[in-house]
């Protein structure tokens, strides 16, 4: 065989074990392969795709995809809605092709989420030298473009010979089903090495399986903890991703009944509690919720996890000066963040099974119950009046979250990434399913919807066929998936709509047209910056501004419509937030294998959602001729003072 098709047989032979509450999971860990073709893939892993499709389609299934980059975000989307058991393999050619990856690992590795990326590289003998989009470093003559993906990357290896194949899979595949060690998994595959045949064995083309490790507590870190929370007055659960993954949602509501503990989220987190749970706070940090940022500034001791900046509102959200943090992971380097003293390595639902036994009889005062009570009546108030505040000609981004929101059902995925949406989706989206919400924000990676979404529901079609085919033949239905994405995002990557397309697939997206950068826009106005260079305005040549011109004729609906899209828009006016609701409904009701639906709406950029009364710690400058950048900057000295130094 040739190394590609070696490398396609052995990837089609992959399987995920896993178990959870004693129900068994066996899947293909890669269902199928993404390619952009050049010369450096085309005759390689290229021919092997070829090849396998005619023999029979169902070994290897082939994607088509538009952009590199975008293929990587499918697979990133379709890895989370799996919660992590299965992705798919990327084939790119050399040059640009790979290097298109790189933005694709660096998100999937800053998420946690697995992908396997298969960038073609340079000629291991160097036959042909320099070949076609090489590069040439004077100092390093064996450095090529896809040694960027080094520090992008969870596990890293090049096969400048075919016998290298089986150790560089071997190992590239542990890391990739490993859900302390997950992210991007990256092979490099010179491309005369693709196409050089040798003598494979058997054995590495048998099947095989990947169970996923779920570690257990240790019973004496277990004890720690459990003495810790019953000696809290005021404790608070921050929960992110790690419960999702771990199928930990049950585990996590038996804790929470019983001991009476809130329960915030971080963006990987929303789901983990219905939005209206009794025990649910909501989103926590700077996008978070005034219930859960009240709770946290009085917490005297955390029980959570990984604590990326807008989760700790830069270390400012813990205010008693007492509070203690207990971390629970699977992934030391989250367990042991910011120095607590209480690290717990194991899998969430592992450890709050433990818990769960440990503190038998604990639960917090009447206090903190009335306190959380009052608090979350007080934000859902406060959402309330944002969804139903009418704007008019044009409505405000709540109203558009609002409608959207009440439109589609329970079990539907809205998927977003970058801008205002995020934050305000955090804060005020009322999730009813532990699937039903995917934002993309450790990366916060824009142009990541509209992929990302397309492999969610990729992830969701593949869903409801098991689930028929496990009843019997009865149909199950298959999940919407909305996408929310502004125009800045849109115009970033919107090439995959194509591809959905192609696939005939049901793909809503949302668009809300606000001429610019909303989310930057408003920040840049807060630190004294004017909202520089975040219109989409004709360029005034005079003073070389971008912010006081003409609004640019940009149609978006029409580029839309050009790729194939049906499209619904939306005009300005009274009626504008029925019509959108009407029209998310219209959407939802067209045939699932109709292709992809968009739906075009205006927004006004100046409207805000409502504060998280939380801060965000974004540098400004100390000297400033700008007299909003001084005022500014009094304002950030004020919150600086109350950061800490350390969380632990």
């Amino acid at each position: 065989m040739t190394v590609a098709q070696a490398v396609v047989e052995y990837l089609s032979k992959q399987y995920t074990v896993d178990s959870v509450n004693g129900v068994e999971y066996r899947e293909r860990l890669i269902p199928g392969t993404f390619g952009i073709f050049g010369h450096g893939n085309v005759a390689g892993v290229g021919q092997a795709l070829k090849q396998y499709q005619q023999l029979d389609p169902s070994i290897m299934p082939y994607y088509q995809g538009r952009n590199e980059q975008a293929q990587v975000h499918q697979a990133v989307g379709y890895a989370r809605h799996t919660r992590r058991r299965q992705t798919f393999a990327v084939s790119t050619s050399i040059g640009p092709g790979s290097s298109n990856l790189l933005t694709g690992a660096a998100l999937a590795t800053t998420n946690r989420l697995p992908v396997l990326l298969l960038p073609s590289d340079t000629f291991a003998t160097r036959a042909a030298d320099p070949v076609l989009q090489q590069l040439e470093q004077p100092y390093a003559y064996d450095l090529t473009v896809n040694d960027a993906f080094r520090p992008l990357s969870k596990f890293f290896d090049r096969v400048n010979r075919p016998e290298q194949l089986f150790s560089a899979f071997h190992h590239g595949l542990r890391v990739l089903t490993d859900p302390a060690e997950t992210g991007a998994v990256t092979i490099s595959l010179p491309q005369d090495v693709q196409a050089e045949a040798f003598d494979v064995p058997e054995e590495f083309l048998a099947e095989r399986e990947w169970r996923i490790r779920r570690p257990e507590a240790d019973d004496d870190d277990i004890a720690r903890a459990a003495a810790a929370i019953r000696s809290a007055k005021r404790p608070l659960i921050i929960a992110g991703g790690g419960v999702l993954y771990a199928f930990a949602n049950e585990e996590l509501a038996k804790f929470v009944e019983l001991t009476g503990i809130p329960v915030g989220n971080t963006q990987a987190g929303v789901g983990v509690l219905p939005w209206d749970h009794q025990h649910s706070v909501g989103a926590i940090g700077s996008t978070g919720t005034t219930a859960a940022n009240a709770i946290a500034a009085e917490a005297d001791l955390i029980i959570g996890t990984r604590y990326e900046d807008f989760t700790t509102a830069s270390r400012t959200a813990f205010q008693n000066p007492e509070v203690r943090f207990i971390n629970i992971n699977v992934a030391p380097i989250d367990a042991y963040k910011h120095g607590t003293t209480l690290p717990i390595v194991t899998d969430a639902r592992k450890a709050l099974v433990k818990l769960n036994a440990a503190l038998g009889g604990y639960r917090v005062g009447a206090d903190l119950e009335e306190k959380v009570a009052a608090e979350k009546k007080r934000w859902n108030a406060t959402v309330d009046e944002a969804f139903d505040t009418r704007y008019t000609p044009l409505p405000a981004q709540n109203e558009i979250i609002g409608a959207t929101n009440r439109a589609m059902d329970d079990r539907d995925v809205v998927i977003c990434a970058a801008g205002s949406l995020p934050g305000d989706l955090h804060k005020m989206w009322r999730v009813r399913d532990p699937f039903g919400y995917h934002v993309e924000y450790a990366y916060s990676c824009m142009g990541y919807e509209i992929p990302g979404g397309l492999g969610v529901k990729r992830a969701a079609l593949a869903e409801a066929a098991a689930s028929t085919t496990a009843a019997g033949g009865d149909r199950a239905d298959v999940r919407d998936v909305v996408v929310m994405v502004g125009d800045g995002s849109y115009l970033m990557m919107h090439t995959e709509l194509v591809t959905a397309v192609a696939e005939r697939i049901k793909l809503i997206v949302v668009l809300i047209q606000n001429h610019g950068y909303a989310s930057i826009g408003s920040l840049s106005e807060s630190l004294g910056s004017q909202r520089f260079g975040t219109r989409y305005r004709a360029l005034d040549e005079e003073q070389h501004s971008f912010d006081e011109g003409e609004t640019l004729p940009v149609d978006l609906a029409l580029n839309a419509e050009s790729l194939g899209v049906k499209v619904i828009r939306i005009e300005p006016g009274e009626k504008v937030i029925a019509e959108l609701e009407q029209a998310i409904r219209d959407a939802k009701a067209a045939p699932e294998r109709g292709g992809p639906i968009l739906i075009h709406v205006e927004s006004d950029p100046l409207l805000d959602a409502p504060s998280s009364e939380s801060w965000w710690d974004v540098p400004v400058s100390q000297v400033a001729e700008l007299e909003s950048t001084k005022q500014a900057f009094q304002t950030y000295v004020g919150h600086k003072s109350r950061q800490r130094k350390l969380l632990g």
